[in-house]
């Protein structure tokens, strides 16, 4: 009984009864523990040594346990668990493999995946999948493009996966309605296509009949020199295309002082997100258009018999 407890203080106060079974602990030892109130059994396969507070991390392993001896967490639970903060999820994810029996909870999602890998298994602390594969499967499974984008760039941004190991897992993914979109955020992620991304705005405002900005206009100011990325100079507009790197904290800082000094100058200044574009392209373009007009910007209107 003292290695059970033992083990339950390295595991969030959560163990199994296949673990307690492996000690020696009978059934009617965890029966007698149960009814008296010392333990608190959660589903069929989990015992709480407590009576106190069930937190998140301690759900982890119950539906780890939950899944079997080959189960894991996967996708956002799996980052959640290595340290992914300011993200949530509705249900737990566990991932079992091709063939392995199912145990249905309401606070799980445990399903079986032909991509259940032994290499892909982290196995220090809960079992979840590796930083990358989670990420990788995390947008895979996401419920909206957005998400998707939100927890791939998190996991990114948080400093639990590079973007080239992101870049690696994605390439063992042949066939998903997602893929084209999540190899493009992996490249924002990057940083390789920063100029590719003013070129295609630039597309985006010729085919909606926009005016042609300047690009890459130098502005010096008391911290030195820097660039706008898309500017009209006789309406006052600058668009600064932010690349996923801009929120990144060392950044805030530069890019804010920047547009305080273009605002003192007397220019309106938007910002276009790169996800922005990917995601929601009609709402920001919409926004450069209003600012355009606001500026004294009109449209040609093409007069019949003229």
């Amino acid at each position: 009984m003292r290695e059970a407890m033992w083990l339950a203080a390295t595991q969030q106060g959560i163990v199994s009864r296949r673990q307690l079974y492996a000690l020696g602990v009978t059934r009617w030892q965890i029966k007698a523990n149960v009814r008296a109130r010392r333990w608190l059994k959660i589903g069929d396969q989990s015992l709480c040594v407590h009576t106190g507070s069930v937190d998140q991390a301690a759900l982890f392993w119950v539906g780890v346990f939950q899944g079997g001896p080959r189960a894991h967490l996967d996708g956002a639970s799996a980052l959640v668990a290595g340290g992914l903060e300011r993200f949530t999820t509705d249900r737990i994810r566990v991932s079992v493999p091709r063939g392995a029996r199912v145990r249905r909870s309401p606070d799980l999602d445990i399903r079986q995946t032909r991509r259940w890998s032994a290499h892909d298994v982290v196995t220090s602390g809960v079992p979840r999948s590796r930083p990358a594969v989670a990420a990788v499967r995390a947008a895979l499974w996401a419920k909206s493009d957005r998400q998707a984008v939100l927890v791939i760039t998190m996991a990114v941004q948080q400093g639990l996966v590079r973007a080239e190991e992101v870049g690696v897992e994605l390439l063992r993914v042949r066939r998903d309605r997602r893929r084209r979109l999540l190899h493009t955020v992996v490249n924002d992620l990057l940083g390789g296509v920063r100029s590719m991304s003013e070129l295609d705005v630039a597309g985006e405002l010729r085919r909606r009949g926009l005016p042609e900005p300047e690009r890459q206009v130098v502005r010096r100011s008391s911290r030195g020199r820097y660039f706008l990325d898309l500017y009209w100079p006789q309406f006052k507009l600058v668009v600064e295309i932010d690349g996923i790197h801009h929120a990144w904290a060392e950044n805030i800082v530069g890019d804010a002082l920047r547009q305080n000094s273009l605002a003192i100058a007397g220019d309106v200044v938007l910002r276009l997100p790169v996800l922005g574009f990917r995601l929601r392209p009609d709402e920001f373009f919409s926004q450069i258009e209003q600012a355009l007009r606001a500026g004294g910007y009109q449209r040609d209107v093409i007069r019949i018999g003229a």
